[in-house]
């Protein structure tokens, strides 16, 4: 076996590189996501400007890998949570997939914003990479749960026209090599849960609840089993998210 062993050197490279990350998500809370810049950053650890540009190139380099760290660190959490219930429990694995993404939210406000609300203005993100290949990851998380719905949702589901040339070329593929049994309407139903799942999270994340719901947590568990309703499952019990 290899020896692992990080050197000192390596150690506090790796050290310097998450506290540029940890700063540039610190600088988009408090001044949006065009605060984030390489030479804030480096002010802010008493670097020069030069010796910042060792860790990453050019600004996009850094949201790239801010995006691909934030994703990951995400759908670690709500693949967890879902793999933590039965793989028959339909119902339980969509309601903690959505339980989860909130919880993870309120924990990484910053992170959902970057990720689902607020755009990089200027930000060109590269084909492919690690960011491509964790949304990629999460698709497949959300259409898997679709999928293993889709004996009951298709029963109760009446929007059911839908071609593969209504949704964008890459979805599709990806889609349709990972789940060849499903029609375009599951894939539809799939962007429908996505929006109910993230819609009222979103509205707490950016505080346009905070003076209308004193339990945002009951709203959007109401939700969770109104939604695996409308999937044509059972609810599961249990205890709601905070």
């Amino acid at each position: 076996m290899g020896d692992t062993t990080l050197s000192r050197r390596e150690r506090l490279r790796a050290e310097a590189a998450q506290e540029i990350k940890a700063i540039a998500l610190k600088l988009m809370a408090e001044g949006g996501t065009d605060a984030i810049s390489l030479r804030a950053i480096a002010r802010e650890m008493g670097m020069t400007a030069g010796a910042i540009y060792g860790y990453y190139a050019t600004r996009d380099d850094l949201i790239t890998t801010l995006i691909s760290d934030v994703y990951t660190s995400l759908l670690d959490a709500v693949e967890a949570a879902r793999d933590a219930r039965p793989e028959q429990d339909a119902a339980g694995r969509v309601v903690a997939w959505g339980e989860t993404i909130r919880t993870w939210a309120l924990a990484n406000p910053e992170g959902f914003r970057l990720i689902y609300g607020d755009p990089v203005p200027g930000y060109q993100p590269p084909e492919g990479g690690p960011a491509a290949a964790a949304e990629q990851r999460a698709c497949a998380g959300l259409t898997g749960l679709i999928a293993a719905a889709w004996p009951h949702a298709q029963l109760t589901v009446t929007d059911n026209n839908y071609q593969w040339s209504d949704f964008g070329e890459e979805l599709v593929t990806h889609v349709r090599a990972e789940f060849p049994e499903l029609p375009p309407a599951a894939i539809a139903l799939t962007l429908r849960v996505w929006g109910r799942m993230h819609g009222l999270i979103a509205l707490e994340i950016y505080r346009h609840l905070s003076q209308l719901s004193h339990d945002p947590g009951k709203l959007f568990h109401a939700e969770m089993l109104d939604l695996v309703r409308t999937l044509g499952l059972d609810p599961p019990t249990g205890r709601r998210s905070r």
